[in-house]
């Protein structure tokens, strides 16, 4: 069917759900889906808006597992349901195999065998969790329940700083690249970062001496989009413009990180653009579709993908338009599809460690 149908379609269920529905778009969606979207952003922000809206009472989530997860967490909390009477809000994944290669790379059993091992090596009780947002909500759920917090990659350091007051050490998962990023950044050495590989048999691939030594504990994970941008792509591009800012996401190596002029989330990196003169020239290290999107809408500027492979989130791109406009149809006939419901207790435990980031960020 043409995207012109179903993007009417997806109106029709709009016009008659009005306020009662919202549809989310990540950053890293396709267009077409942005398009019809009624908010934007990443994905924690998107969940607290929407959380947030007094009227809603479906979400479709335009992004992947984890991101709809959060947001059935933070709309259905206790105090939001006690506002709508018992009311649960709807959260469906227009499409189920939209998942996140990331947060898949630490599994709550493989985080739970961790703490064990550590715990004869280090005393835990003064070991703080930290996750990244980009993870399962059982993972959230387990920093909540062992004094952890979550972070987002704007807060990162904030919720380094937070727990490394609380306590001596920071295991912190999934992604190593972020964690390492902002612990240098902090001034942590790279010595003090040893990094735990769930693969390996005995303590991550670790000595019992480094695991002693180390303050900030990395889970061997990374996204498979920003892992592919290379050191050699910077030192090319400023080659051939000697003038050009290279932004990237914190997600990067360090390597990548180490040679940019600003590093930042999704939303540091769209503030950059938007508050440069006419005329500068940047290269962007993030997803395809949000650094082609700010190449349309700023034409003004010079920009370029930082990579001269087109580095796309091939899980976030499983959402289309017929999968979403099948998703509305059936939460407007009442038979909603692929909804998603984190149960009660990870969702308590999960709320936690969200509710302390909120604090400190």
């Amino acid at each position: 069917m043409p995207d012109e149908d179903l993007s009417a379609r997806i109106e029709a269920v709009r016009g008659e759900m009005g306020s009662r529905l919202l549809i989310l778009g990540h950053h890293y969606q396709r267009d077409e889906v942005i398009a019809v979207s009624d908010l934007r952003g990443d994905s924690y922000q998107l969940s607290k808006l929407a959380a947030d809206h007094q009227q809603c009472r479906a979400i479709a989530f335009c992004g992947v597992h984890f991101m709809a997860e959060t947001a059935d967490i933070l709309a259905n909390r206790p105090e939001r349901l006690a506002q709508r009477n018992g009311e649960r809000v709807t959260v469906v994944l227009p499409d189920l195999t939209a998942g996140c290669s990331l947060a898949d790379m630490a599994e709550i059993d493989q985080v739970e065998a961790c703490w064990r091992e550590l715990s004869e090596v280090i005393d835990v009780a003064q070991l703080a969790p930290i996750t990244y947002v980009n993870s399962a909500a059982s993972l959230k759920a387990f920093c909540g329940r062992h004094g952890g917090i979550v972070c987002t990659s704007a807060n990162a350091r904030a919720a380094l700083d937070w727990a490394l007051a609380q306590r001596e050490r920071v295991l912190f998962f999934p992604d190593q690249h972020l964690g390492r990023n902002t612990a240098r950044a902090m001034g942590i050495a790279l010595a003090e970062m040893p990094v735990w590989d769930p693969h390996q048999e005995e303590l991550g691939g670790n000595t019992r001496e480094a695991i002693q030594d180390g303050r900030v504990l990395l889970w061997k994970g990374h996204c498979s989009v920003h892992q592919d941008f290379l050191p050699e792509d910077v030192e090319d591009l400023r080659r051939q413009y000697p003038d050009i800012k290279i932004v990237v996401h914190p997600e990067c190596m360090m390597e990548v990180v180490e040679k940019a002029d600003v590093v930042g989330s999704t939303g540091r990196i769209i503030k950059a653009v938007e508050e440069s003169p006419p005329g500068t020239r940047w290269a962007i290290g993030t997803e395809w579709h949000l650094v082609n999107r700010l190449k349309h809408e700023h034409p003004e500027q010079q920009i370029h993908f930082l990579s001269a492979v087109d580095c796309i989130c091939a899980t976030m791109y499983r959402i289309d338009l017929p999968h979403l406009c099948w998703s509305l149809e059936n939460i407007a006939a009442g038979t909603p599809v692929n909804v998603i419901e984190v149960d009660a207790e990870t969702a308590r435990w999960a709320l936690v460690a969200l509710e302390r980031m909120l604090q400190v960020a």
